[in-house]
């Protein structure tokens, strides 16, 4: 009986994944570095190949890496757009097998390296579960290559390693072939066991495009990267490969740092004089877990196999969106929006589907010309229904430049967020949306006429007034998105006291008669004498906070109306900080 073939993975290392993402446009080769803080100063966390053959490193500190290379250039590390391209990455990656998912092993960290923010250690690669996929692309070793190709044509360095176990095909992309020797890592460089083989031929774009007949996948991975032509050339990528059922003869001259373990682990075994797994494979677990913790134990057997280490394939979110090719251009504005209509009930058939509605929706056209264009549309309330979001549609149609034509149209919800299913219920469900449009806020009919608006002239420039727990009379409300945050519930308690709905910058009155309030007074060029007064009303500002309008200290308020008809709201400042007096805050109603 022939036993099944075991598990086969190979295990992708980009090593400079952070800069050459960003050379990926650069036409000239030069020393490039990203970099980022940590603990108050900048390190390099990604230099090039070429700032590495002028002796820079990562975790070294930005200003000796000027004092080395003065010409260095360097961008501060953006992690949003890193992930959405190691996403797309991914998505390139499913190419080869089903069974893909990112590198979550740590390496070692480097020698005066500052803690601080980085990309996450282990993250420049993907590990894939190629167990009977490899005979499709030619081999393991041709397949690995295949993949360093493709990503030279997007300006990325890579290496790989194929190994029994994710752990040992782990080791063998960042520290085979000899490799772990020089600056890198460090330590003693030896050679791979006989019978693992370790090719470092890096076939340029133009001859592998050759040998192939095919333009490398990650050209035509959907939303993955696109291939560019850069000056700096990626590094020669190595790939080892491991022969079946040997992962111990394989690993056993690799250093400890390849077993996946923190640097402090290795420094602890080194002083012991133990540099290679095979120094460990020997020794009794029990006794090394005891004194350097399981972690090492569990990372041993799991390179060596005793321990399963699954790739689990990472689960991409669905797409909300939908599209539709037309068979001929078009260009009146009736056949665009009946083009619009069919895929946004597509959209809305699948936002069911998963649950969700739809909060910002992007609309986009591609003409024949090449060219597209998009335009996005923002609602108030998450919904999925196709005739309300039409008629925001409507409204936004005339933007589009059809040109020479339109040969397709897309739509997708940019941002979407649950809603549950609403059950109708005849006359009470008529009854209480009645309530809601009587109440603040206005119900669903509130939130379609905003986002109506929100699609004229902007969701972001529609603003409602929200009740603030203060007493000072320019905190008690403040602006808030009126499609994002709520209406103010009823009963909030008021000052209880008359407030002017206009507030002024307190502006300052001349006495004339003395009194509390003054029986007559001088403001905005003209005298004014007292007919009514109510108050006072005291109001002191907020001790924790240090607010300059109130560093005259305590006010009191009247609520005053003069011979010729005016009602006014006149306060007295009593000092503080800053001389007091009185001044008038405002017209009451």
């Amino acid at each position: 009986m022939n036993r099944p073939p075991g598990r086969r993975i190979l295990s992708l290392w980009l090593p400079r994944l952070s800069a050459e993402r960003m050379l990926r446009h650069d036409p000239a080769p030069a020393a490039f570095a990203v970099i980022a803080e940590a603990r108050g100063a900048l390190i390099l966390i990604s230099p090039c190949a070429v700032a590495e053959a002028e002796g820079l490193s990562a975790g070294m500190a930005l200003t000796d890496a000027r004092a080395a290379l003065p010409n260095l250039r360097t961008a501060m590390w953006d992690p949003g757009a890193e992930a959405r391209f190691r996403a797309g990455l991914l998505r390139w990656a499913g190419r080869w097998t089903p069974w893909a998912a990112p590198e979550t092993g740590a390496a070692p960290k480097l020698r005066g390296a500052a803690g601080g923010e980085g990309p996450p250690e282990g993250a420049g690669g993907l590990a894939l579960d190629i167990t009977g996929c490899a005979h499709l692309f030619g081999g393991e070793q041709v397949m690995a290559r295949q993949m360093i190709d493709d990503l030279a044509m997007l300006g990325l360095s890579a290496d790989a390693g194929i190994a029994d176990t994710r752990g040992a095909a782990w080791a063998l992309a960042r520290f085979g072939g000899g490799k772990f020797g020089g600056t890198r890592f460090g330590g003693a460089r030896v050679r791979l066991p006989r019978g693992v083989a370790a090719s470092g031929r890096l076939a340029p774009p133009d001859a592998a495009r050759a040998a192939t007949g095919r333009v490398p996948d990650a050209a035509r991975s959907a939303g993955g990267p696109r291939p560019v032509a850069t000056g700096a050339a990626p590094s020669p990528g190595v790939v080892a490969v491991q022969p079946p059922g040997a992962p111990r003869q394989t690993l056993s001259p690799l250093p400890i740092a390849a077993l996946r373990v923190p640097a402090q682990t290795v420094q602890a075994l080194a002083r012991l004089g133990l540099t290679s797994i095979g120094d460990l494979a020997g020794m009794p677990q029990a006794a090394l877990a005891r004194r350097f913790g399981a972690d090492l134990v569990l990372r041993l057997d799991q390179a060596l196999g005793a321990v399963p280490e699954p790739v689990s394939p990472v689960r991409h979110a669905p797409a909300l969106s939908a599209r539709l090719t037309l068979p001929d251009p078009i260009g009146l504005r009736t056949d665009l929006s009946a083009a619009f209509a069919r895929v946004l009930m597509a959209l809305c058939a699948r936002l069911e589907a998963q649950g969700m509605g739809a909060r910002r929706l992007r609309f986009s056209i591609r003409r024949a010309d090449g060219g597209g264009q998009s335009e996005e549309v923002g609602l108030a309330r998450p919904s999925r229904d196709p005739a309300q979001i039409g008629r925001l549609l409507e409204g936004i149609l005339d933007r589009f430049d059809a040109g020479y034509g339109i040969d397709a149209v897309r739509a997708e919800a940019a941002q979407a967020e649950p809603l549950s299913d609403v059950q109708h219920s005849g006359h009470a469900r008529a009854a209480a949306d009645a309530s809601a449009r009587m109440a603040p806020g206005g119900g669903e009919a509130f939130a379609e006429l905003l986002g109506r608006l929100g699609a004229r002239i902007g969701l972001e420039r529609l603003m409602r007034y929200r009740a603030a727990d203060s007493h000072i009379p320019e905190k008690t409300a403040h602006l808030a998105s009126a499609a994002h945050a709520p209406p103010q519930p009823p009963g909030w308690p008021g000052p209880g006291r008359p407030r002017p709905i206009l507030l002024w910058l307190p502006e300052p009155v001349s006495v004339l008669t003395p009194g509390r309030p003054p029986a007559a007074f001088r403001w905005r060029r003209g005298t004014h004498a007292l007919a009514l007064a109510e108050g006072p009303e005291r109001i002191a500002p907020e001790w924790w906070l240090d607010d300059p309008a109130w560093r005259s200290g305590p006010r009191d308020y009247w609520r005053v109306e003069t011979e010729d008809g005016r009602r006014l709201w006149l306060f007295e400042a009593l000092g503080g900080e800053t001389s007091g007096g009185w001044f008038v805050h405002g017209p009451l109603a």
